[in-house]
């Protein structure tokens, strides 16, 4: 089977390194690592913390996809998960961090490398002239993405983020995150479909129910994924690795171990990959990117094709 490379747009990490602490240097190694593997494109994912460690990592990241070479998965800007969330549905995230969304707020660490914002829309409240920050992103040509979030009204959102982990779920009484993103035809919904994140059930409902085009296969990764970390600081928290979960101490997912290449393997081995998924980063952010991946019958990577 041949697919082009594979874009990661929701990524914390890998091999060791943190986008929220990371170097210059640590990120352009990340990149290049990446393209190895056959991940040709990444959107490093900023998780919530104090402001002036994102200005700072908005900068370091900046810096880092000035310095990439040919043999690096390209930058293609930075996806701000955190700050403007809900606290009902955390996660992993530090409440202390967290910002009421709006204009002003957001524009304290404003920066045009900003791609994708997930924020929890119910919490988006009208500014002047009928403009919340949902608008406010759209217009400076940001992807505003439902995540972290209780709310099912999603007017505005171009992406729902991880899709069925901290939302709300499906209801048959109410709207909700999740069943709106289910059924939205118009709505791109993000897939941490590692093994762990969501059941099979769950995933085959998402994949029968959306179109196909409108599924976006996500890492979600930490530091630990292709690495020997087995305990580490993330968000603010200690996350232990056991070799399958990577969990707080009180047992909360703080993200995958899984890149995606080991994504599309199990997948493939469930017969519950479509090529398809590979493409639609390429349509939903308008991007191209030259090369391609050989894979064998059981999904492994027998050869990155690319421009050195």
């Amino acid at each position: 089977m041949l697919t082009k490379l594979l874009i990661e747009q929701h990524i914390h990490g890998a091999f060791g390194i943190d986008f929220n602490k990371a170097d210059v240097d640590d990120v352009v190694e990340l990149t290049r690592e990446m393209l190895k593997i056959g991940i040709g494109g990444i959107f490093p994912t900023l998780v919530t913390d104090s402001l002036e460690n994102i200005q700072r990592q908005i900068k370091v990241i900046k810096k880092a996809s000035e310095k990439q070479t040919r043999d690096c998965a390209k930058i293609y800007g930075i996806h701000l998960e955190g700050i403007f969330i809900n606290p009902a549905k955390k996660g992993i995230h530090n409440p202390a961090h967290l910002l009421e969304p709006t204009i002003e707020n957001f524009n304290k660490i404003a920066d045009d490398f900003i791609k994708i914002v997930t924020l929890a829309p119910e919490l988006c409240k009208n500014y002047k002239n009928n403009e919340n920050l949902i608008t406010y992103l759209i217009s400076k040509g940001i992807k505003v993405q439902a995540g972290h979030c209780v709310g099912g009204d999603l007017v505005g959102c171009s992406g729902v983020t991880h899709m069925f982990n901290a939302m709300e779920g499906i209801s048959h009484r109410k709207q909700s995150t999740a069943l709106t993103g289910l059924i939205d035809d118009s709505i791109t919904t993000e897939i941490i479909a590692d093994g762990v994140h969501v059941s099979d059930d769950a995933l085959k409902l998402l994949f029968k129910a959306k179109p196909q085009d409108k599924i976006i296969l996500i890492s979600d990764s930490l530091p630990c994924a292709h690495s020997n970390i087995s305990k580490f600081i993330f968000a603010d928290e200690t996350v232990y690795f056991d070799g399958e979960k990577a969990t707080s101490a009180v047992g909360t997912l703080a993200g995958s171990s899984k890149l995606l290449p080991d994504i599309v393997q199990i997948l493939g081995k469930k017969h519950m990959f479509n090529p398809q998924f590979v493409d639609n980063p390429y349509k939903y952010h308008n991007i191209d990117i030259k090369g391609s991946i050989e894979w064998d019958e059981e999904y492994n990577i027998v050869r990155v094709n690319y421009e050195k």
